[in-house]
Protein backbone atom coordinates (compact mmCIF):
# COMPACT_ATOMS: atom_id res chain seq x y z
CA UNK A 1 0.00 0.00 0.00
CA UNK A 2 3.09 2.55 0.83
CA UNK A 3 4.44 1.75 -2.75
CA UNK A 4 1.02 2.62 -4.54
CA UNK A 5 0.89 5.96 -1.72
CA UNK A 6 4.18 6.74 -2.74
CA UNK A 7 3.73 6.55 -6.77
CA UNK A 8 0.61 8.49 -6.58
CA UNK A 9 2.60 11.56 -4.50
CA UNK A 10 5.21 11.40 -7.02
CA UNK A 11 2.61 12.04 -9.95
CA UNK A 12 0.78 14.77 -7.92
CA UNK A 13 3.98 16.33 -7.63
CA UNK A 14 5.54 15.96 -11.16
CA UNK A 15 2.09 16.72 -12.55
CA UNK A 16 2.22 19.72 -10.55
CA UNK A 17 5.92 20.62 -11.70
CA UNK A 18 5.27 19.75 -15.04
CA UNK A 19 1.42 21.49 -14.99
CA UNK A 20 1.66 24.10 -12.74
CA UNK A 21 5.02 25.27 -13.34
CA UNK A 22 6.77 24.70 -16.41
CA UNK A 23 4.09 24.87 -18.86
CA UNK A 24 2.66 28.44 -17.83
CA UNK A 25 6.46 29.86 -17.57
CA UNK A 26 7.01 28.29 -21.61
CA UNK A 27 3.94 29.93 -22.70
CA UNK A 28 4.45 33.65 -21.18
CA UNK A 29 8.19 32.89 -22.30
CA UNK A 30 6.46 31.74 -25.84
CA UNK A 31 3.87 34.53 -26.31
CA UNK A 32 6.35 37.44 -25.02
CA UNK A 33 8.94 36.23 -27.94
CA UNK A 34 5.95 35.85 -30.60
CA UNK A 35 3.43 38.51 -29.36
CA UNK A 36 5.20 41.08 -26.98
CA UNK A 37 3.05 43.60 -27.75
CA UNK A 38 0.11 41.68 -26.63
CA UNK A 39 1.92 39.70 -24.16
CA UNK A 40 2.66 43.22 -22.17
CA UNK A 41 -1.23 43.97 -22.53
CA UNK A 42 -1.35 45.78 -26.07
CA UNK A 43 -0.36 49.13 -23.78
CA UNK A 44 0.00 52.17 -26.53
CA UNK A 45 2.08 54.95 -26.07
CA UNK A 46 2.62 58.79 -27.06
CA UNK A 47 5.78 60.45 -26.63
CA UNK A 48 7.53 57.52 -24.61
CA UNK A 49 4.18 57.21 -21.92
CA UNK A 50 1.79 55.09 -21.45
CA UNK A 51 -1.51 56.50 -22.61
CA UNK A 52 -4.00 53.11 -22.31
CA UNK A 53 -4.21 50.01 -23.67
CA UNK A 54 -6.14 49.38 -27.04
CA UNK A 55 -8.28 46.34 -25.26
CA UNK A 56 -9.81 49.10 -22.46
CA UNK A 57 -11.78 52.03 -23.40
CA UNK A 58 -11.05 55.19 -21.69
CA UNK A 59 -13.58 58.01 -21.02
CA UNK A 60 -12.88 60.87 -23.59
CA UNK A 61 -14.32 64.74 -22.26
CA UNK A 62 -15.05 67.40 -24.94
CA UNK A 63 -16.88 67.81 -28.08
CA UNK A 64 -13.17 67.68 -30.09
CA UNK A 65 -12.75 63.45 -28.90
CA UNK A 66 -14.75 60.02 -30.20
CA UNK A 67 -16.99 59.15 -27.25
CA UNK A 68 -16.79 55.19 -26.87
CA UNK A 69 -19.78 53.27 -25.23
CA UNK A 70 -21.24 53.70 -22.10
CA UNK A 71 -19.52 51.73 -19.07
CA UNK A 72 -20.76 50.26 -16.28
CA UNK A 73 -18.55 49.35 -13.93
CA UNK A 74 -18.05 50.48 -10.74
CA UNK A 75 -15.32 50.46 -7.98
CA UNK A 76 -15.51 51.17 -4.27
CA UNK A 77 -17.07 54.13 -2.72
CA UNK A 78 -14.35 56.41 -1.03
CA UNK A 79 -16.57 57.33 1.73
CA UNK A 80 -18.46 53.95 2.27
CA UNK A 81 -16.36 50.87 1.97
CA UNK A 82 -19.64 48.67 1.72
CA UNK A 83 -21.02 50.73 -0.99
CA UNK A 84 -19.79 51.37 -4.62
CA UNK A 85 -20.09 53.89 -7.09
CA UNK A 86 -19.94 54.72 -11.02
CA UNK A 87 -16.21 54.13 -12.17
CA UNK A 88 -16.54 53.86 -15.94
CA UNK A 89 -13.98 51.57 -17.53
CA UNK A 90 -12.53 49.88 -14.28
CA UNK A 91 -10.77 47.25 -15.29
CA UNK A 92 -10.08 45.58 -11.90
CA UNK A 93 -14.46 45.34 -11.85
CA UNK A 94 -14.89 44.83 -15.35
CA UNK A 95 -18.59 43.91 -15.09
CA UNK A 96 -22.19 44.78 -17.07
CA UNK A 97 -25.26 46.15 -15.60
CA UNK A 98 -27.31 43.17 -15.96
CA UNK A 99 -30.10 45.17 -16.77
CA UNK A 100 -32.52 43.36 -19.29
CA UNK A 101 -34.71 45.12 -22.20
CA UNK A 102 -37.73 45.07 -19.92
CA UNK A 103 -35.56 47.11 -16.98
CA UNK A 104 -37.68 50.65 -16.22
CA UNK A 105 -33.94 51.75 -15.24
CA UNK A 106 -32.22 50.96 -18.39
CA UNK A 107 -35.07 52.46 -20.67
CA UNK A 108 -34.84 55.59 -18.47
CA UNK A 109 -30.92 55.78 -18.45
CA UNK A 110 -30.61 54.92 -22.11
CA UNK A 111 -33.63 57.68 -22.95
CA UNK A 112 -31.10 60.22 -20.92
CA UNK A 113 -28.13 59.52 -23.03
CA UNK A 114 -30.11 59.85 -25.83
CA UNK A 115 -31.22 63.25 -24.81
CA UNK A 116 -27.52 63.77 -23.95
CA UNK A 117 -25.82 63.05 -27.35
CA UNK A 118 -28.41 65.11 -29.25
CA UNK A 119 -30.22 62.08 -31.07
CA UNK A 120 -33.01 63.40 -33.06
CA UNK A 121 -35.36 61.68 -35.49
CA UNK A 122 -33.34 62.66 -38.98
CA UNK A 123 -29.91 61.44 -36.98
CA UNK A 124 -31.06 58.70 -34.62
CA UNK A 125 -28.04 57.83 -32.42
CA UNK A 126 -26.34 54.45 -33.16
CA UNK A 127 -27.17 51.88 -30.19
CA UNK A 128 -23.55 51.00 -29.16
CA UNK A 129 -23.28 54.91 -28.16
CA UNK A 130 -26.21 54.22 -25.62
CA UNK A 131 -25.87 50.59 -24.35
CA UNK A 132 -22.82 49.18 -22.31
CA UNK A 133 -21.10 46.17 -23.21
CA UNK A 134 -20.79 42.80 -21.31
CA UNK A 135 -17.59 43.49 -19.72
CA UNK A 136 -18.52 47.71 -19.07
CA UNK A 137 -14.88 47.79 -21.04
CA UNK A 138 -14.83 48.21 -25.10
CA UNK A 139 -12.56 50.31 -25.99
CA UNK A 140 -14.41 49.65 -30.16
CA UNK A 141 -17.62 51.44 -31.13
CA UNK A 142 -19.19 50.80 -34.99
CA UNK A 143 -18.12 52.18 -37.91
CA UNK A 144 -21.28 54.07 -37.59
CA UNK A 145 -21.44 55.52 -34.84
CA UNK A 146 -18.14 56.70 -35.23
CA UNK A 147 -19.73 58.25 -38.66
CA UNK A 148 -22.08 60.14 -36.21
CA UNK A 149 -19.68 62.22 -34.52
CA UNK A 150 -17.48 63.12 -37.21
CA UNK A 151 -19.19 66.50 -37.49
CA UNK A 152 -19.10 66.99 -34.12
CA UNK A 153 -15.77 66.63 -33.76
CA UNK A 154 -14.92 68.02 -37.17
CA UNK A 155 -16.95 71.45 -35.77
CA UNK A 156 -14.81 71.45 -32.46
CA UNK A 157 -11.27 71.16 -34.06
CA UNK A 158 -12.27 73.11 -36.84
CA UNK A 159 -11.78 70.63 -39.66
CA UNK A 160 -13.09 69.77 -42.54
CA UNK A 161 -15.52 66.51 -41.83
CA UNK A 162 -13.81 65.14 -45.04
CA UNK A 163 -10.96 65.29 -43.53
CA UNK A 164 -12.38 63.51 -39.97
CA UNK A 165 -14.50 60.98 -42.05
CA UNK A 166 -10.83 59.61 -43.53
CA UNK A 167 -9.53 59.61 -40.34
CA UNK A 168 -12.27 56.94 -39.04
CA UNK A 169 -12.03 55.16 -42.64
CA UNK A 170 -8.35 54.46 -41.91
CA UNK A 171 -9.23 53.36 -38.00
CA UNK A 172 -12.04 50.81 -39.16
CA UNK A 173 -11.29 47.36 -38.61
CA UNK A 174 -12.85 44.90 -40.47
CA UNK A 175 -13.71 41.14 -39.17
CA UNK A 176 -11.30 38.85 -38.27
CA UNK A 177 -10.68 36.56 -41.42
CA UNK A 178 -13.43 38.15 -43.12
CA UNK A 179 -16.04 35.82 -41.13
CA UNK A 180 -15.93 37.17 -36.99
CA UNK A 181 -16.86 39.61 -35.22
CA UNK A 182 -18.29 42.80 -36.38
CA UNK A 183 -16.46 45.87 -38.83
CA UNK A 184 -15.12 48.11 -35.63
CA UNK A 185 -13.35 51.19 -34.50
CA UNK A 186 -10.92 51.29 -31.47
CA UNK A 187 -11.32 54.81 -29.46
CA UNK A 188 -8.10 55.38 -28.33
CA UNK A 189 -6.62 54.86 -31.39
CA UNK A 190 -8.80 57.44 -33.45
CA UNK A 191 -8.36 60.14 -30.74
CA UNK A 192 -4.64 59.64 -30.54
CA UNK A 193 -4.60 59.73 -34.50
CA UNK A 194 -6.75 63.34 -34.47
CA UNK A 195 -4.56 65.21 -31.72
CA UNK A 196 -1.43 64.32 -33.98
CA UNK A 197 -2.87 66.31 -37.20
CA UNK A 198 -1.52 69.52 -37.00
CA UNK A 199 -3.11 72.20 -35.13
CA UNK A 200 -4.89 74.55 -36.99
Amino acid sequence: MLRHIRASIVILLLMTVLTGLAYPLAMTGLSRVLFPAQAAGSLIERDGKVVGSSLIGQNFAGDGYFQGRPSATTGTDPNDATKTVAEPYNAANSAGSNLGPTSKALVERVQEDVKKLGGAADKPVPADMVTTSGSGLDPHISPAAAAWQVARVAKARNLPEAEVQKLVAQHTVGRELGVLGEPRVNVLKLNLALDALPKR
